[in-house]
């Protein structure tokens, strides 16, 4: 695998994360920047990325207007060769590849995780969720031990330590929070702080249970997208600096805060080739 593009995985064998509505917007955050993204949808029976970016090119389109659009293609084939032929070709024509993988355990998945810069495990507020990576004691909440999950990374960043030195930047993701700092929200944190510590994970906050988010996908548009959105209501504007923090917390090598409000650059909207 060549190293000129930052591989970006949102991975978790759970489905329900908001893993694809993260993937999308920070893929168009960091078009938005000046860079060349594209995502990669392994899913090709959801394919939610794919439409999402699909919706957003018809988008275009209808109003007549221009908006950062990431390169996208959905991954259909059933070989890891195939998938490997395309990483390593498109890694020679963007900044940062993304990858959105399915919502459950996938050859293809494990595949672009042990390859990743940054791996991003999005996880809501619950301990159906934590389960994932690891597991607590019914009465203390105190983790007891890492799940298969958290155990599989353990080894792939090992693995890839060994191989060619690189270290993947873990990233938990805290999404679809909600606004109510309920006691079971604070175990939870309490619980991810500690798995931290012993995978060496980042916890950092993500997107929050907003319906704005779900009002989108038909449109493809973002909350960044401000000049097509409309009049803004106060969350949605609470929206977008959540998805501002985010792309700080992440700290991405060649990302910067720049996330312009009224001047949308053009971009190029070519598919990937498979």
């Amino acid at each position: 695998m060549t190293n000129s593009a930052h591989h970006i995985v949102f991975a978790n064998e759970k489905g329900g994360t908001g893993k694809s509505t993260t993937a999308v917007h920070v893929a168009v955050a960091l078009a938005y920047q000046g860079h060349k993204v594209a995502i990669i949808d392994l899913d090709p029976r959801q394919r939610t990325s794919y439409r999402y970016l699909e919706n957003r090119d018809a988008t275009m389109k209808r109003l007549n207007i221009e908006v950062p659009q990431p390169l996208y293609d959905v991954f259909e084939y059933d070989t890891l060769a195939r998938l490997e032929q395309l990483v390593d070709q498109m890694s020679q024509r963007v900044d940062f590849l993304l990858y959105d993988t399915p919502g459950r355990d996938d050859k293809f998945a494990r595949f672009v995780a042990t390859r990743a810069h940054t791996l991003v495990t999005p996880i809501n507020d619950s301990f159906v969720d934590f389960d994932l990576i690891g597991q607590v004691d019914p009465e203390t909440f105190k983790v007891k031990k890492l799940s298969f999950y958290a155990e599989l990374i353990w080894e792939a960043r090992k693995a890839r330590a060994k191989s060619d030195g690189t270290t993947i930047d873990w990233v938990v993701l805290r999404n679809r929070t909600q606004h109510v700092e309920a006691h079971n929200m604070k175990r939870i944190v309490s619980a991810l702080a500690e798995l931290s510590q012993r995978v060496g994970f980042r916890m950092i906050p993500g997107l929050s249970e907003r319906v704005i988010y779900r009002e989108l996908f038909p449109s493809g548009l973002t909350m960044l997208d401000k000049p097509h959105l409309g009049r803004l209501a106060t969350s949605h504007i609470a929206a977008r600096q959540e998805l501002r923090e985010l792309i700080k917390h992440l700290a991405l090598p060649k990302s910067s805060d720049r996330l312009p409000e009224e001047e949308l650059p053009a971009f190029d909207k070519p598919k990937l080739v498979a």
